[in-house]
């Protein structure tokens, strides 16, 4: 918007410089020539009157008067008698039979431009009779040079005028946008999760009434977001405490009954305690993932990435099962993410592919960067998932054939996908080359941090 402001700016003062300043040139171009020719045309028509004389004493004056102009002036005079002989003093001209004196002895004048200019006029005697022609060959370079001087001079002015409105048009334009940078700084802001991010009211009354629009709706999220964190945090005392009671109150009762039936009750019940307690933790981090809105900032998917294998490494040694790294990992690529969430995305990720795999199976993370993304893919080695089922795979509570054990709660995937959408990202679900699911995290990709 600034270059567009700018560049219009220009233009508009272009257009008034090309509107005022070269019809003046043209003006002062043709004043000039008029001025140039008005004087030598009066140079030669009196010296045409002197030849026009036909006497003595006239002719040295002419004489006089030619070689005057010629020592004052760049200029030359040429003179020729009625029947093209030379008029003494003065020499014959060796372009005596040309057109121009031609039809300045038939009566004629005539004017020519060129390298010199040349004005030629016939002398009438008494009764118009013609009795000769007299030619100033004049040059034009001295005049060329100061028409130069004139288009040169202006053209130069115009381009320092035009270059001191472009630094006026750009600090203007600067001034002019500052309200909208400052909107588009705090939507910014806003987006990456910095729910305090405020524009100041400034700039013109149209600017003013949208930045107080857009915080006080910030400020009503704000509050809104808040009340919602509030909730989230009673709710998780509210239902976990009566949970772990009831857990509590079942065991002492299953140690307490000697009656087989009836312990099988109660195991049943305490199964479904526990699988309750479960459900609702995943509901509770998928309800803190959807209130929760932090600010994404460049992290070292690396890093990350080596630190939760290490953890499930140890989890996929009972049944034989390896976790493996692959890809740009040396690159160390940087990603834009909120602390924490890809923790928790690679723990259900990777929860879900140890469920899946068979004994003795490769779990395989392959980071690939392309361009101002990075691709994160988890394949397994599982029985994979038809087209059908991966469409409805991120749903809530959609548990598909069972194959995530019989302790999924089939709030994973769903968790998954609200942190990386959070994050600016996307997740989606392909078949794995050799057999198997692949789950593709696709994160921004983060500018690499300098002086690292």
């Amino acid at each position: 918007m600034n270059r567009q402001l700018v560049v219009s700016y220009v233009l508009l003062v272009a257009v008034a410089l090309a509107a005022f300043t070269i019809p003046v040139a043209f003006t002062l171009t043709d004043q000039l020539r008029g001025d140039t020719e008005e004087s030598v045309r009066r140079e030669a028509t009196t010296m045409a009157l002197l030849l026009a004389n036909d006497d003595a004493p006239s002719r040295q004056a002419l004489a006089r008067m030619a070689e005057a102009y010629e020592l004052e002036t760049p200029g030359r005079v040429e003179v020729i008698s009625a029947r093209r002989e030379a008029v003494p003093p003065l020499p014959l001209p060796r372009t005596a039979g040309d057109a121009d004196f031609t039809r300045a002895l038939e009566g004629g004048s005539s004017v020519r431009w060129g390298p010199s200019l040349l004005v030629t006029v016939p002398a009438r005697a008494a009764g118009q009779r013609i009795v000769g022609a007299v030619r100033i060959s004049y040059p034009t370079g001295e005049l060329n040079g100061r028409l130069w001087q004139i288009w040169g001079f202006r053209a130069v002015l115009a381009v320092g005028v035009v270059g001191v409105a472009a630094a006026l048009g750009a600090l203007a334009a600067r001034r002019l946008t500052r309200p909208l940078r400052e909107l588009r700084e705090m939507a910014s802001r806003f987006s990456d999760g910095d729910l305090t991010a405020r524009s100041p009211v400034t700039g013109p009354p149209e600017t003013q009434t949208l930045a107080r629009t857009l915080n006080s709706g910030a400020e009503r999220l704000e509050i809104l977001i808040a009340a919602q964190r509030i909730f989230v945090a009673d709710a998780s005392h509210q239902l976990r405490t009566p949970l772990t009671a009831l857990r509590l109150s079942l065991d002492n009762i299953a140690d307490g009954v000697d009656d087989e039936y009836v312990r099988e009750d109660v195991e049943q019940a305490t199964a479904e305690v526990v699988r309750m307690s479960r459900l609702v933790s995943g509901l509770l981090v998928l309800a803190r993932a959807e209130v929760e809105v932090a600010a994404a900032e460049p992290l070292p998917l690396a890093e990350i990435v080596e630190e939760r294998l290490a953890v499930w490494r140890v989890a996929g040694e009972e049944r034989g099962i390896r976790f493996t790294a692959a890809g740009a990992l040396d690159s160390r690529p940087l990603v834009m993410a909120s602390s924490g969430h890809l923790d928790q995305v690679l723990d259900n990720v990777l929860s879900n592919a140890l469920e899946v795999s068979p004994d003795g199976g490769t779990i395989t993370l392959l980071v690939e960067p392309q361009g101002d993304v990075v691709e994160l893919d988890v394949l397994d080695e599982g029985p994979g998932m038809p087209t059908a089922e991966k469409a409805r795979a991120f749903d809530r509570f959609w548990r598909g054939r069972g194959l995530t054990g019989r302790s999924g709660s089939g709030l994973g995937l769903a968790i998954v996908k609200q942190l990386v959408t959070d994050d600016g990202g996307s997740v989606a679900l392909r078949d794995a080359p050799g057999g198997g699911l692949c789950v593709r995290i696709t994160l921004r990709a983060a500018a690499p941090r300098s002086g690292g």
